[in-house]
């Protein structure tokens, strides 16, 4: 690990090297693979999920870390972001290229942050989807309820997840949700049209535990849904992280004094090439 010069500390998951942010004060995380670059950690040793990794992604780091690295006496905020999208100082999401890249995302808490406990995406909405769209690929969702043509209200995050993951494999996974989340997060996902993307957060250590906690028990309980064998192509190769991210939305606006942030894709392998 960097040694900690402020009061933030980054970790970047990837599966890809990042030569350009090697010398930069992020904790470089490896989930590739093939053999990691040095000085990045890597999530195969100790308690680990690394066989899964092709079906949970980034968060295959997010357990290791949880389970090997995080302590509940460390004050710091903790954040993650990932290989192409990226937390972002303050009004920086204008005004950022490849010359004043590291000046612009984000090494240091803003002062903003003294009055909550987390920090999320921005939101992302997925209500804007093309009515041709809606016959290709949500077809049984328009069947069952014409109205998503007409009225952008009814175009949810459940609706989205059914087409784009497949069909009903989100209420699926709520079945098997603890019962202090299930109906409410049932109701949230049948309801907004915005949620906040990319499984990325900052918090402190004694929320990241709770959060970890409740996401994997859940995850693991989708396994015997699931399992790996079926989940093959984009759509469903990594459902457990896309089940992952939807929940990530609601659970720290139930849990936390949150607070939505600026983030921004940006592509360091075509720096590196």
């Amino acid at each position: 690990m960097k040694n900690i010069k402020s009061n933030l500390e980054i970790f970047c998951v990837t599966n890809k090297r990042l030569s350009y942010l090697e010398n930069f004060s992020y904790n470089l995380c490896w989930v590739g693979s093939g053999k990691a670059p040095d000085g990045y950690l890597t999530c195969n040793s100790g308690n680990n999920i690394f066989f899964k990794e092709k079906h949970y992604s980034e968060l295959t780091f997010h357990y290791w870390y949880w389970k090997n690295l995080l302590s509940l006496e460390n004050k710091n905020w903790i954040g993650f972001c990932q290989k192409r999208r990226f937390w972002l100082q303050e009004n920086s999401k204008n005004s950022i290229n490849l010359s004043n890249f590291k000046n612009r995302i984000l090494s240091e808490p803003d002062a903003e942050w003294n009055n909550y406990d987390a920090i999320i995406c921005n939101p992302i909405s997925v209500n804007k989807v093309k009515k041709v769209k809606i016959l290709k690929r949500g077809l049984k969702n328009f069947l069952k309820n014409p109205g998503i043509m007409f009225n952008k209200n009814l175009r949810t995050i459940n609706l989205h997840f059914d087409m784009h993951h497949g069909y009903e494999n989100l209420q699926k996974a709520i079945d098997v949700m603890e019962a202090k989340d299930r109906e409410e997060f049932r109701k949230y996902v049948q309801t907004k049209t915005i949620f906040n993307p990319h499984i990325m957060f900052i918090s402190k250590s004694h929320i990241i535990n709770n959060w970890f906690h409740d996401l994997f028990r859940w995850l693991f309980n989708c396994e015997k849904i699931f399992g790996f064998e079926d989940l093959k192509g984009y759509d469903k190769t990594r459902l457990y992280a896309f089940l992952a991210e939807r929940y990530l939305s609601f659970w720290f606006k139930k849990n936390t004094n949150y607070l939505n942030w600026e983030w921004k894709f940006f592509d360091l392998e075509k720096i590196d090439e």
